[in-house]
This record gives C-alpha cells, structure tokens and sequence, in this order.
C-alpha cells in the first residue's frame, strides 16, 4: 500500500494485518517505523521501501519488489496523496501540477503496474483511497477535489477492464476524520462542522481502514466500480 506513514494509511495497514495479509509499506518522505511496529505485533510479513508514485519507474519497482518479496501482490491501496490549497484565481501551476501527478497519476501509475501481475493470476483487489470532496467540492481545494473526482473516473474505467480477471476496483471515499488539523480546530469551527454531519461526530481512521478491509475481503466478491462513502452521511 502507498502513503503508509501516518493518519489514514497508518490504520489501513494495520487493519489489513489484523486480518491474516502481508503488508508492502511505502512512503515518500517519512519511513513507516511505527505503522511497521504495529502492523508486525499481528506476525505478518512486513516490508517497507520508500517511492514516489508520480513516477513511472518507481513504482514499476516498487511492485515488482513487493511480488519478489511477498510472494505477490494480491492487494493494492492507493492512500498517497498531497495537499497544496489555495483560490483557483491564485493557484500556481506547480500547486496544480504536484496534486495531480501524486494523486491521481501516482494512483494510475501503481493500478497500471499491479494489474500485470494480478491479472496473471486471475485475482486482484484494488482500493483508490478519495475524498468526500471529489463528490462534493471544497473552496480553496480545486486541484485536490479535481484528483479526487478524476480518480472515481478512473477507478470506474479499470473495474471494467479488469472485471474479467477477477480484478476488483473500488474507492472508498473519507468524510471528515479525526486528524492533527481537526483536533486543533476552534471550537465554533467545529461544531459548525459537525452540524453538517448527521451522525454528529468526525470519522476515525478506523472506520476507513474498516471499509478498506471490508472490500479487499471475499465479502465484496460482487462489487466493482463503486464509491464507498465513509462519511457519516455528509454527503448522500
């Protein structure tokens, strides 16, 4: 899985782990020590390699070590992704340019890589970790809510290409989840937040992790293409 390191991704693995799988953990800037301390106390195999998804090569290696080295690659989570806000007007074209190659070309360069092996084996489970915001829209977020959107395109495209290989592909789309920046949050800013969530609390990493588990599992065996919001009805 991509993006391993902290917040979201740090829960996904470990979530994977607990389950019975192997993990493959990268990451672009900071290593995933405690994400692998986590994920070891479950007695998986544990691997950790530094990449930059927005680049072909890398991530062709990438997945070629993980099939060497895991034995091979049956799961694959796409949960790198990068932030850079600022109003349309007043964005710069690097600011565009680094969302979109990390989030949405970093996704279809690891999703192009793994298929190959995945399709040779005739099985595939491919999870595009979104955002609430590539359906809704955010000011102040155009690149990233445009990556976000572009990956539910992409991710619909693959799941017809590669449902004939038993390959699966999914998104699965956070609402707000408790992080850094919403526990330091004021508290007006908060409850105004809140009040737009109908079950009135912020997400956990948890509850994604736990919709990520659930569609890399035999239990979505009849489920491609979909976007499953974890939202708390955000958005509907």
């Amino acid at each position: 899985m991509t993006g391993a390191s902290r917040g979201i991704g740090v829960e996904i693995a470990v979530a994977l782990a607990e389950a019975g799988a192997g993990v493959y953990l990268t990451y672009n800037n900071t290593p995933p020590d405690e994400t692998a301390r986590r994920v070891s106390e479950f007695g998986g195999k544990c691997v950790s390699a530094k990449l930059d998804v927005s680049k072909t090569d890398e991530a062709d290696a990438a997945v070629k070590e993980c099939v060497e080295k895991m034995g091979g690659l049956d799961i694959l989570v796409n949960n790198a992704g990068i932030t850079k806000d600022g109003l349309l007007m007043r964005m710069k074209d690097s600011d565009w340019d680094d969302v979109m190659n990390t989030n949405l070309k970093g996704a279809f360069n690891m999703m192009r890589a793994a298929c190959r092996p995945m399709m040779k084996n005739r099985f595939g489970r491919i999870i595009n970790v979104g955002s609430v915001v590539g359906s809704m829209g955010n000011p102040g977020q155009a690149n990233y809510c445009a990556s976000k959107a572009g990956l539910i395109g992409l991710t619909q495209s693959a799941a017809k290409e590669l449902a004939s290989r038993n390959i699966l592909v999914n998104v699965v789309a956070p609402g707000f989840i408790t992080t850094d920046m919403t526990e330091g949050m004021g508290a007006d800013a908060k409850k105004a937040l809140m009040d737009a969530i109908p079950v009135a609390r912020f997400g956990s990493g948890r509850d994604v992790a736990g919709a990520v588990v659930f569609l890399a599992s035999d239990a979505s065996s009849y489920i491609t293409g979909q976007v499953l919001h974890v939202n708390g009805g955000l958005y509907m």
